[in-house]
């Protein structure tokens, strides 16, 4: 989050004015109306990037992990890469798809992909996600307070933050269990000696 970012309100406002067309089912099979990864694909033409088909795999029903509600966060979260804003950053077509996949894949395990669109926390969750993980923070924030607001607002972040102090509190605990044995070790050496 070293770079400044657009404005947050901006992009909460794109993901609140998204079209309607966008919140329709993503196309598997014979039912659906978006193609996501003809979406995706178009995206990244916006970009400037032409995509192979497989870096657009991953948004292809029936591969690896494209089940209906993470293809439709895809869409929402393309939508929001479509704003003037990021074309006009020249971010890496390797950035943009890791977005569109891991960060989208991470995101639409906590909730569903309409809620990325109809909650405003969700909103803002969504639109700093995307920002933090192509490297950039909203403008007008440091990179501390950026970073702070993401792990409030994030349930994602949250988790994460909370099972790594999980780890930090059992490593600690493990710690100190191995100094009380190595104390009462110490102690039984000196009364067996006296």
């Amino acid at each position: 989050m070293q770079n400044t970012g657009p404005a947050l309100e901006v992009l909460i406002h794109r993901l609140a004015d998204i079209p309607a067309e966008l919140l329709a089912e993503p196309r598997i099979g014979d039912t659906g109306a978006v193609h996501v990864a003809a979406l995706v694909n178009d995206v990244l033409a916006l970009h400037g990037a032409r995509a192979t088909l497989a870096s657009l795999a991953p948004f292809i029903p029936g591969a690896t992990g494209s089940h209906r509600h993470r293809l439709a966060l895809v869409m929402i979260t393309a939508w929001l890469l479509a704003d003037e804003w990021f074309i006009g950053a020249a971010i890496a077509q390797a950035d943009l798809l890791r977005v569109l996949d891991r960060t989208v894949d991470e995101l639409s395990q906590w909730a569903s992909a309409h809620k990325y669109v109809e909650d405003p926390e969700r909103r803002e969750e969504l639109a700093r996600m995307v920002l933090a993980r192509l490297g950039f923070r909203p403008a007008g924030e440091s990179e501390h307070e950026a970073t702070d607001r993401l792990s409030a607002v994030s349930g994602f972040e949250r988790r994460r933050l909370l099972e790594a102090s999980r780890t930090a509190e059992q490593r600690a605990a493990d710690i100190r269990a191995a100094l009380a044995r190595k104390a009462a070790e110490e102690s039984a050496d000196k009364w067996s000696r006296e």
